[in-house]
């Protein structure tokens, strides 16, 4: 054999050889062994996002069969694999249950730091100890490590539920800063509630977000210090907001969104007489429907001596608009003089564009003054 048949001859087979090594520790992807599926599922709470990946085993007839048995045990215990001679229930199949969140929440009451953790139980018959681990990258619990918890809380399960033939992780009873998310399976459903500081967290995106490229406009300011202003929080941040919003530079406007939500704050900080120096120079700015709804809003705060004041000058400016007409309707009738009411009521009548949709409750509201009936 000559030189070249005996290199080529090496080369095949150490090709040969690689392959069969390769094979052995590698496979193509398919679908998850056993019967088993993968799932996962999120939900939006606050401004945290809570999510739950996880594999799907079946209950497959074992019904009765599958807590405190060896599919899912009770307790810590040897699996007679892996490093952890007490371990947990894996919370499904295959590879470790993953919790992962974006924000800081509370579980059950107790603080779980933004994060991706490994999510196991321990199961007994009355109650169930759900753990939060920072290892979220093994197979199974076999090397779980109790050194690595990051939090612990203990529920209760419910059971004799509907059943479920597939393992599923479900949120539920969702509000604005809460939602419960429920481990259910066969006969068991283990739930915990999670719950958010929206305040806090909504504060923080936006003194993150306003020093980003969200920031290069006075609009960026304008929600946050509104924010401040409608949840009543944190109003001395909110007012240094609301004056960047006008000062800024480069961004600053002044308007009469501007000025009116500075005034706002400092009304709401007790600075009344700064706050009436400010709505001054905000009134004259104000359009159409600034100037009704700022109105509005002082008749309902029963100042409706300033209200008349705002409705007047919203007249002023724009007296062929129907608009105006019906905030001088409003404020007479909430004076008791219901015959300068309606007359306003048929001015704004007389100037209503065609089809337009006020036109019936204008109707009922002249209807009403004429019997000397308050609208308001």
């Amino acid at each position: 054999m000559n030189r070249i048949s005996l290199l080529k001859k090496t080369v095949i087979c150490v090709a040969m050889s690689f392959m069969t090594l390769h094979t052995s520790f590698s496979q193509l992807t398919t679908p998850p062994d056993g019967g088993n599926t993968k799932a996962t599922v999120s939900e939006s709470i606050g401004l945290a996002e809570v999510k739950v990946s996880y594999g799907r085993p079946g209950v497959k007839g074992r019904e009765g069969k599958i807590f405190g048995t060896n599919i899912a045990h009770y307790g810590f215990i040897d699996q007679g694999f892996g490093f952890s001679k007490a371990a947990p229930w894996r919370v499904g199949a295959n590879e470790n249950t993953i919790f992962s969140v974006n924000k800081d929440v509370k579980i059950e009451g107790k603080t779980l730091p933004v994060g991706k953790y490994g999510l196991f139980m321990a199961l007994s018959e009355n109650e169930t100890t759900v753990i939060f681990s920072k290892n979220y990258d093994s197979w199974g619990s076999f090397y779980y490590d109790p050194k690595e918890d990051v939090l612990r809380v203990t529920v209760k399960q419910l059971k004799e539920q509907p059943l479920v033939e597939r393992l599923k992780f479900e949120f539920s009873e969702q509000t604005e800063t809460s939602a419960v998310l429920s481990m259910m399976w066969e006969k068991w459903k283990i739930p915990m509630k999670i719950e958010v500081d929206l305040i806090n967290d909504q504060l923080h995106t936006f003194r993150e977000e306003i020093r980003s490229e969200k920031g290069f406009t006075h609009l960026a300011f304008v929600q946050a210090a509104s924010y401040c202003l409608k949840k009543n929080v944190n109003l001395e941040e909110g007012l240094f907001w609301a004056d960047k919003a006008i000062t800024e530079a480069y961004i600053g406007t002044t308007n009469f969104t501007t000025l009116s939500l500075k005034a706002q704050i400092l009304e709401k900080l007790n600075r009344k007489t700064e706050a009436d120096e400010l709505m001054k120079k905000a009134v004259p700015l104000g359009n159409t429907m600034e100037l009704h709804q700022y109105g509005r809003q002082l008749l309902q705060d029963k100042k409706t001596t300033e209200a008349l004041e705002v409705f007047k000058l919203n007249d002023t400016k724009n007296s062929g608009d129907y608009v105006p007409k019906m905030g001088l309707m409003r404020v007479y009738s909430a004076m008791g003089k219901y015959p300068e009411a309606l007359k306003y009521a048929k001015m704004a009548l007389s100037l209503l564009p065609p089809n337009n949709a006020e036109k019936p409750k204008i109707e009922e509201m002249i209807t009403k003054l004429s019997q000397g009936k308050d609208i308001n």
